[in-house]
């Protein structure tokens, strides 16, 4: 297979910025993806320092062929943004007409971003919004990436905190019989946390109201339970909304279950939405003291476990510790940005293969990932969200899951676009 040739036109400029989030380690590109993107043809400039926080100093970026500029360099000549989570109020009003924001940029919780963003010309692509059942769009999931990184770090994170062996241990002193740990969720985090809570040799559960999670679970060594509640599967293998007869039995079934565990992992995310409580101030109070519950879903609107908060550890008046892990990914920085890097490489080769940016509003992919374009919000979930009429529909002008074509995805740089190549010029 020939080598695609680099464009010879001018490089499509990609800047990274340093994250700056509370707690947030991670960088967009590690020097590894910096290397391929340079050579495809792209240039990279990075904030001095971006890196650092994740283990990746500024001379393995000029190493990759990266060019280390000031931030207020990057935000004017970058055609492309990247970034790891929504960007702060400096940088949505420091982005400008042609630029591109590439990134897990929240958008449903953000839709004033959004608006404001997309009227001003510049285009939003999230992550969030990647279509996973596609296999094509496989390499481009960062929110599976991601999930990997923080259901192996809740694991990790469970054991630190716990004040027990998690294995049995038999010792001169006598022995310690293993924990008992549920991994509520058998999404990526789930599975991973799962896996991991193995490995340290505890006797672990999965639960996930899809039957059809049984195998996955059980294949990881661990137990599975569920609810009796019918087939919770919905569109795509993901869990379906229930009724909330169906909730109050389901709540109720895993509320008498919780008591007997030692260790809690809840993973139950839901974008734009606050998510599910999943372990009550109730059931808290039934668990033993030294128990612990690590929260993923937890976030500024709320989480799985009653009384969690993002990024902070609480007691309970009965002892037990609750860990509010939203962005737990962020304490694996080296492994999660690799992970991340490679996402935005994907995209970027699926919406500038050419070297400019060119939306395809025919390609299942682009009508997912590209939120804002050319004054106009594409996305569906989106559009409803910021209660505008939907678009016509653009039927894929291959199938769903085929590889598209340079043609279908390259009809030149929109105006937009290149009116942002003759600025930075």
């Amino acid at each position: 297979m020939v080598s695609p040739t680099p464009p010879t036109g001018p490089a499509l400029k990609v800047g990274v910025l340093t994250e700056t989030a509370p707690r947030e380690h991670r960088v967009a590109l590690d020097p590894t993806a910096v290397a391929k993107l340079v050579k495809a043809g792209r240039a990279v400039d990075i904030e001095s320092g971006a890196g650092a926080p994740a283990g990746f100093p500024d001379a393995a970026y000029t190493a990759a062929g990266a060019t280390i500029a000031a931030r207020p360099s990057i935000l004017q000549h970058s055609d492309v943004v990247a970034v790891v989570r929504s960007p702060d109020a400096r940088l949505i009003a420091a982005l400008d007409k042609g630029q591109t924001l590439i990134g897990l940029i929240d958008p449903l919780n953000h839709p004033d971003m959004i608006r404001d963003l997309t009227e001003r010309g510049v285009t939003t692509v999230a992550f969030e919004f990647v279509p996973r059942t596609l296999s094509r769009a496989q390499a481009m999931d960062a929110l599976s990436s991601q999930s990997s990184a923080a259901g192996y770090r809740a694991a990790i994170v469970a054991a630190y905190t716990f004040g027990r062996y998690l294995p049995m241990m038999i010792t001169a002193s006598g022995t310690a019989t293993p924990a008992k740990v549920i991994v509520i969720g058998a999404g990526v985090a789930g599975l991973q946390a799962i896996a991991t809570a193995k490995r340290l040799g505890a006797v672990v559960t999965g639960y996930d109201i899809r039957d059809a999670s049984r195998g996955e679970v059980e294949s990881l060594g661990a137990k599975f339970l569920t609810s009796s509640v019918a087939e919770g599967a919905g569109a795509g293998g993901y869990a379906r909304v229930m009724t909330d007869a169906e909730k109050a039995t389901q709540q109720g079934e895993l509320a008498s279950a919780l008591a007997d565990f030692d260790v809690i992992i809840t993973t139950a995310k839901v974008p734009g939405h606050a998510p599910p409580e999943l372990v009550s101030a109730s059931t808290l109070d039934s668990m033993r003291a030294g128990s612990v519950c690590v929260d993923l879903g937890s976030s500024d609107l709320g989480g799985n476990v009653a009384g969690s908060v993002e990024g902070k550890v609480t007691v309970t008046k009965g002892g037990v510790t609750v860990v509010g892990a939203g962005e737990l990914a962020s304490d694996l920085p080296a492994s999660a940005s690799q992970m991340y890097a490679r996402n935005i490489v994907a995209v970027l080769g699926s919406l500038a293969p050419e070297g400019e940016i060119v939306v395809d509003s025919t390609d299942a992919v682009h009508q997912g990932i590209v939120v804002g374009h050319a004054g106009e919000v594409n996305n569906a979930a989106m559009r409803k969200a910021l209660k505008l009429d939907p678009l016509p529909d653009a039927s894929p002008a291959t199938p769903a899951d085929a590889p598209a074509t340079a043609a279908a995805t390259t009809p030149g740089p929109t105006p937009a676009a290149q009116n942002h190549k003759e600025k930075a010029a």
